[in-house]
């Protein structure tokens, strides 16, 4: 009796260790299935992409020069023209749909766009959820007031101030760091606004955008108080395991610096390379 309860227990044993075996392999195989199908669904939004021949762009069109719309009502600007391009080397062609800055991540998320094209800074909070393409532009973060403001002439003195700020950009945060009260605004136009109606004490934001809206109007009643001295870098964004569209996109960048036509664009909106 107790020789049949030892190869009872001996069996069970073996029976246990058949079955975690299983498991291991189960889950192995399970990993191999889940990675071959993330790899899938990258290749999938290419072969999307060129199957439709469009490449769907998310972007406010209310940030000049970046993304705006003309005199005649055509949405242009440099983010634009350098997504056409990139598109345009794809072999299809940009779509653009648009929408307020604060529901372009929603937007992406739920799959409206293939990517962003609206100076999205890389960040390490948004490199969690989202890839990015190589940069297309640097610059720098500038603090900007009213010409008669004498008091604010560096970053710490937004300190108790009132900010006009889009509430999730690269700018928001420099703001809050400075310890200023946030102001939501809808973009670069309305903060401006704001400020020569003496409505915030400040914004931050880019130093380029700055120039282009003084070029176009001289007489506006602001300036910069204070400039960053690091200078940020922004680019493409794209949902995560879309590497096959990632990889596209960063070829055509490289391309169109190679052969100078990058170059051409940035000079076009800003008379240097915006990409040293």
């Amino acid at each position: 009796m107790k020789k049949l309860t030892v190869i009872f227990a001996l069996l069970l044993s073996f029976m246990f260790v058949l079955s975690a075996c299983g498991t291991k392999d189960n889950n192995a195989d399970k990993n191999k299935s889940d990675n071959k199908t993330a790899d899938k669904a990258g290749q999938d939004l290419l072969k999307k992409v060129k199957d439709e021949g469009k490449l769907v762009i998310g972007t406010e069109g209310t940030y000049a020069p970046f993304t705006f719309h003309d005199a005649s009502g055509k949405l242009t600007g440099f983010d634009v023209e350098v997504a056409e391009e990139v598109a345009k080397r794809l072999g299809v062609k940009a779509e653009f749909k648009e929408t307020q800055w604060d529901s372009l991540f929603a937007g992406l998320d739920a799959k409206r766009f293939d990517m962003i094209a609206n100076q999205v800074g890389i960040r390490p909070d948004r490199q969690e959820k989202y890839d990015f393409s190589d940069p297309y532009i640097t610059s720098s973060a500038v603090v900007i007031a009213a010409k008669d403001n004498d008091k604010v002439k560096s970053f710490e003195d937004m300190k108790g101030l009132n900010a006009a700020q889009s509430l999730t950009s690269n700018y928001t945060d420099i703001a809050k760091k400075n310890g200023a009260n946030i102001v939501g605004v809808e973009g670069f136009q309305q903060a401006v606004e704001l400020l020569a109606q003496k409505r915030v004490d400040v914004t931050v934001n880019d130093k380029i955008a700055f120039l282009d809206y003084t070029k176009q109007k001289p007489d506006a009643p602001i300036k910069i108080v204070a400039t960053a001295d690091d200078a940020s870098s922004s680019a493409f964004m794209f949902r995560k395991k879309n590497d096959s569209l990632v990889d596209e996109v960063n070829k055509a960048l490289k391309d169109m610096v190679d052969d100078g036509t990058y170059k051409k664009i940035s000079e076009k909106w800003f008379g240097v390379d915006v990409l040293k």
